[in-house]
């Protein structure tokens, strides 16, 4: 699922949208979802939210990951944004920027965590 289009993006941001919207977005949904695993809200037989207000914050806290991993030259990898530089071939990471997560830790944007809670989806919510 993807809770926002490359025009939601560049809405929020007020930049045009990057060449790589779609797969940006995509990626940042799935971010969206890992935060939302205790959350509890109407959806539609394919899983989307039906409220227009968990529609607006999804998307909202979609596109505001999206803009937290660009500034933080994060590439969906998590890698750009924890060393200085980073090469592929044949490996070479160098100067780790912060300490090390574990496999579980999600890093979600602050206004994307913000955006969600105040939906009331984090930490999770029985309506």
């Amino acid at each position: 699922m993807v809770y926002a289009t490359p025009e939601e993006l560049a809405a929020y941001t007020g930049q045009p949208a990057p060449a790589d919207a779609e797969r940006l977005l995509a990626r940042a949904s799935l971010d969206v979802d890992d935060a939302l695993r205790t959350a509890v809200y109407c959806t539609d037989g394919a899983g989307m939210p039906t409220d227009p207000r968990i529609i607006a914050a999804l998307s909202d806290a979609t596109c505001a990951q999206v803009e937290y991993q660009q500034a933080t030259n994060d590439d969906g990898t998590g890698a750009a944004g924890r060393w200085d530089s980073v090469s592929i071939g044949p490996v070479a990471l160098s100067g780790r920027k912060d300490a090390p997560r574990g496999t579980g830790d999600l890093d979600l944007g602050p206004r994307a965590q913000r955006t969600l809670l105040r939906a009331g989806l984090l930490p999770g919510v029985i309506w």
